[in-house]
């Protein structure tokens, strides 16, 4: 067997390889000898069948192993006599003359790792959000969770928002039914922006009973596209209104919220427990998107076409498994590539800025971190030590958690290197909630 390597782009490189013909022929007929003492034929007895039976069945089927085999070991020889680090899967491709007597030519396409210099943070700023917990989200807070708890009464009233409703609706684009644009005994609540404002505005003020026609504007960028930007005419029918009833802050409120002696004292201090890990998360996921951000703005790489591809795969098939568990049937539709691609090539570009950065440093994942993280997963589970068994019992599970470590050593070292400086940031925009 014989290999060269052709240089052909940055990452593109294709290793041709001849195979000699009596080789190949040579293991052809060995193997079908092989499989004759095993294989089964009618008419034969086990053993028996003629070695040209034999071929005339499975013949092709046994070379193109054969060949897969022998392209397979050729390929990787020379892969680790040049010291290559192969990116995605090679693309096999017959070459020369076919028939040869001599030779079986082949070439096999591939992309490499490229070389990523090591990353310097040393001159970026990140800017930390901080925020306290006061009394005011405290209450604001609980507010949401007795809103959460409401019950509904049927009203007589016009509709207001924080009704909770139930319509029939029709909608027509140039007087024709659209998808999605039809609905009967549609319940919602009002101000919750389950469907748009506009659409929510024209439902107040109706009285259970009473219907309205209206025009309603589809926004520019509305997320389904052939409805953006269209005027629509819709025609709405008010069932019932429901108003609702908030729940008194008492001790039964605590205990439905999970404080069992009821104390209000409790309750609140629970609370504001909570707020305080959630503002930290989320301010520690601000940090580490702009730290993700910085190293893809300071470290210019070019990501391979095929792990790009690979991941786009890998995002359509987890999509896909997503929509069918959610019970969306797709008609064994794949959804459009370009839906992932920019993301697929974010994700992979900074995979490997990020595997440069860990090596570099030394950030790899130590048994004791694994196992410190393992635990303090395990803390929010009656059964603690299950949780921690159940870990380590599936490599998968145990990468996911190295994962998660080694992105914590990465964020830690970012935080020394780069410039941090503290910024005020207002309470509600931080958790995401509408004012």
């Amino acid at each position: 067997m014989a290999a060269t390597l052709e240089n052909i782009g940055q990452l593109e490189r294709r290793i041709n390889i001849s195979l000699p013909s009596n080789e190949i022929d040579s293991e052809v007929q060995a193997r079908l000898k092989q499989l004759a003492r095993n294989v089964k034929m009618h008419g034969f007895r086990p053993g028996k069948v003629p070695l040209k039976v034999v071929a005339q069945q499975h013949g092709d089927q046994v070379r193109r192993e054969v060949l897969g085999d022998a392209l397979q070991k050729s390929f990787g020889d020379e892969v680790r006599a040049q010291n290559l680090r192969v990116a995605g899967y090679p693309r096999f491709e017959p070459k020369g003359e076919p028939g040869s007597v001599t030779q079986v030519d082949f070439s096999a396409t591939f992309e490499i790792y490229p070389e990523v210099a090591a990353s310097d943070l040393t001159k970026v700023v990140l800017q930390r959000p901080t925020t306290t917990v006061s009394e005011a989200e405290v209450d604001k807070t609980i507010e949401i969770m007795r809103k959460q708890r409401a019950s509904y009464n049927p009203v007589t009233r016009a509709a207001e928002i924080g009704d909770k409703v139930t319509i029939d609706f029709i909608g027509k684009i140039e007087g024709q039914e659209f998808a999605g644009g039809k609905g009967e005994n549609y319940t919602l609540t009002l101000g919750e922006g389950r469907l748009l404002k506009d659409f929510e505005d024209q439902v107040v003020g109706l009285g259970a009973g009473a219907s309205k026609t209206f025009e309603l504007r589809f926004p520019e960028d509305y997320h389904g596209k052939e409805l953006a930007g269209k005027t629509a005419t819709f025609e709405v029918k008010l069932k019932e209104a429901a108003g609702p009833k908030l729940p008194p802050i008492d001790a039964d409120f605590a205990q439905a919220l999970g404080v069992v002696d009821g104390n209000l004292d409790t309750m609140r201090r629970e609370v504001r427990e909570n707020l305080e890990r959630e503002v930290k998360r989320r301010i520690s996921g601000r940090v580490k998107d702009q730290i993700m951000q910085a190293f893809i703005d300071t470290t210019k790489v070019e990501a391979p076409k095929s792990l790009i591809e690979l991941e786009i795969e890998r995002m359509q098939a987890a999509a896909q498994q997503d929509l069918t568990s959610r019970g969306v049937k797709a008609g064994g539709m794949q959804l459009p590539r370009d839906l992932f691609e920019q993301q697929a090539q974010r994700r992979v570009t900074l995979g490997l800025i990020l595997a440069e950065v860990v090596k570099t440093h030394g950030l790899q994942a130590k048994p004791e971190q694994v196992r410190a993280a393992v635990e303090e997963q395990s803390k929010s589970y009656e059964q603690p030590e299950h949780v921690v068994k159940w870990y380590y019992q599936s490599p998968d599970r145990l990468r996911e958690i190295e994962s998660i470590v080694v992105e914590e050593n990465v964020v830690a070292w970012a935080l020394k290197t780069a410039k941090v400086e503290d910024k005020a940031a207002d309470f509600d925009e931080l958790m995401g909630n509408s004012k």
